[in-house]
């Protein structure tokens, strides 16, 4: 079991609550949350009730570890990239980590015998540079992990691109992106109410990884135990008006996907 003292203080502002670090402070919750769903946290090996996160006025329900602060995305990579640790040594790989998530960057530290990260604003990273435009030679890393970012990037092609072209053969990417709906809708012009996505991708964006990959393997919420809790709950039904291009879902229970991409 993977336990992670680096968490995303991010997410632990936006879940206006505190952390639960104490074991006294854990019976309370679960004593103050008795009758609701009992989770298993895959990275800090907490069990018991998760948090609910508020994001864009919504609330999502069983979302946040009240330990470590680990959303559902975030459980789901880290449990993909165990099963990927079975079959590589991940000790003898190196890897770029894109736009660096606190609670990865120390994990990825550990366990990967050589770390560089990139962020276009350079805020805690390596290297200070676009992703469009990564500045490293061919053929240089084992492994790229990018979660979350390719919304962001209008000329993602270009993006995609140069994350292959970096990669060795045989190399690993991992490139989620927040799936909203069968189809991506492209928005032409970043939308500042989204922080500045310029896509609401939907299952299809994936297509475009098969451009540039030898193959692309999808894993979702299903393929892993329901005790981690991997599921969005949200009510997509309807969105703010400052986000008038972002699509409905019907449901309140949404799977989340993530691609491996092979080189």
């Amino acid at each position: 079991m993977v336990h992670l003292a680096d968490v995303p203080r991010k997410l632990f502002r936006s879940a206006r609550r505190p952390l639960v670090r104490s074991r006294l402070g854990q019976r309370v919750l679960r004593w103050s949350h008795r009758g609701r769903p009992s989770f298993h946290c895959p990275i800090c090996d907490y069990r018991g009730p998760f948090l609910t996160h508020w994001s864009k006025g919504k609330k999502r329900p069983h979302a946040l570890c009240p330990v470590c602060g680990c959303a559902e995305r975030h459980r789901l990579q880290l449990l993909v990239l165990e099963r990927i640790a079975m079959d590589r040594d991940l000790a003898s790989l190196s890897i770029l980590h894109v736009a660096p998530e606190p609670c990865f960057r120390r994990l990825f530290h550990q366990r990967f015998g050589r770390y560089a990260s990139l962020d276009m604003n350079g805020r805690q990273a390596d290297y200070r540079a676009d992703l469009r435009q990564v500045p490293f030679a061919d053929g240089t890393f084992d492994f790229v992990f990018a979660s979350h970012v390719l919304e962001h990037v209008r000329e993602d092609h270009q993006a995609i691109a140069e994350i292959a072209r970096v990669l060795r053969p045989a190399g690993v990417a991992i490139l989620p992106v927040p799936v909203l709906g069968p189809t991506t809708v492209e928005y032409g012009a970043p939308n500042p109410h989204e922080g500045g996505h310029v896509r609401a991708p939907g299952l299809d964006y994936y297509d475009r990884y098969r451009n540039y990959f030898r193959s692309v393997d999808i894993y979702d919420s299903e393929r892993f135990p329901a005790e981690f809790q991997l599921y969005v709950h949200e009510d997509r039904s309807s969105w703010p008006p400052t986000m008038p291009q972002r699509p409905t879902m019907a449901g309140t229970r949404h799977t989340d996907f993530l691609p491996v991409c092979l080189r």
